[in-house]
């Protein structure tokens, strides 16, 4: 596996007031193939473990039992070498990309400080250089996003400012966290559109997490679907979609209202009395 979670449990509470312990993974096992690039989404219902598992994967959060290991070599045990590789082969892109920028600089500080840490550019105008290539390819222009603070960009602009970033440092796996949940519903095409552009186009491994099972079935290749930290099943998409196993997948995919305008979505179903005029 390129990288993956191998039995993983984490518990949060249990400290010093003696109070009782939550389980937040329980015993999960997952992982992105080290072969042809993948894109595997974890769905689930919020509070399902989805974002602890993703702060595991990114090196974040160290497990309460099990392994989170990449390449093979267990993440808690690399050297200081290993882990700056480990911290530019892998990268993210969160739910609230407001939440990702220093407000008090420029954006161009988000994509140049990147590119000289981490050895991309030997000079200021070769960091730029890269950071505008990557801002063009996500679909922003260089001249209207460079020099200003987050707060005059739109979500959607912050998010696919993010997007650039990762691009930027060439990640072998992108893990995305609900990455358009909080963005209009006119952009979440957009967004997507890029994720899956850097996986087909640069062979980045992508773990797509959302609790939308429309846009899991769109882009991924696999599916597994995660509830009270477990995860109950793991699969092919269609396979997931079209022939679920588990109760509770089915009970996701049912809970998906037709398009269908003639088909009632049973929202009234068990109430009394009749709706005001």
């Amino acid at each position: 596996m390129l990288l993956e979670v191998d039995k993983v449990e984490v518990a949060f509470g249990g400290g010093i007031g003696g109070g009782p312990r939550k389980l937040a993974l329980r015993g999960v096992s997952l992982g992105l193939p080290a072969g042809r690039p993948s894109i595997l989404a974890v769905v689930g219902e919020s509070g399902s473990g989805k974002t602890t598992l993703t702060r595991l994967l990114l090196g974040l959060l160290q497990p309460t039992a099990g392994v989170v290991r990449y390449g093979g070599r267990e993440v808690a045990a690399m050297d200081a070498a290993a882990r700056a590789g480990f911290r530019r082969e892998v990268q993210a892109v969160f739910q609230d990309p407001f939440g990702a920028f220093n407000p008090f600089y420029p954006v161009d500080r988000m994509l140049l400080l990147p590119a000289r840490r981490f050895g991309l550019a030997d000079s200021r105008a070769a960091a730029r250089a890269l950071a505008e290539a990557a801002l063009t390819q996500v679909g922003l222009r260089p001249a209207e996003t460079l020099g200003r603070y987050p707060h005059q960009l739109s979500g959607g602009q912050r998010q696919r400012l993010m997007v650039a970033r990762a691009l930027m440092l060439r990640p072998r796996v992108l893990v995305a966290d609900e990455p358009v949940s909080m963005v209009d519903a006119s952009l979440r095409a957009t967004i997507l559109q890029n994720l899956f552009d850097l996986h087909a186009q640069h062979g980045i491994s992508l773990l797509y997490v959302t609790h939308d099972l429309a846009t899991a079935y769109q882009v991924a290749d696999r599916i597994a679907v995660m509830r009270h930290g477990e995860v109950v099943e793991e699969g092919d998409a269609e396979a997931v979609i079209h022939a679920p196993r588990h109760p509770y997948t089915r009970a996701l995919v049912a809970a998906v209202p037709p398009p269908d305008p003639t088909v009632s979505w049973g929202l009234e179903d068990g109430l009394e009395g009749e709706a005001p005029a």
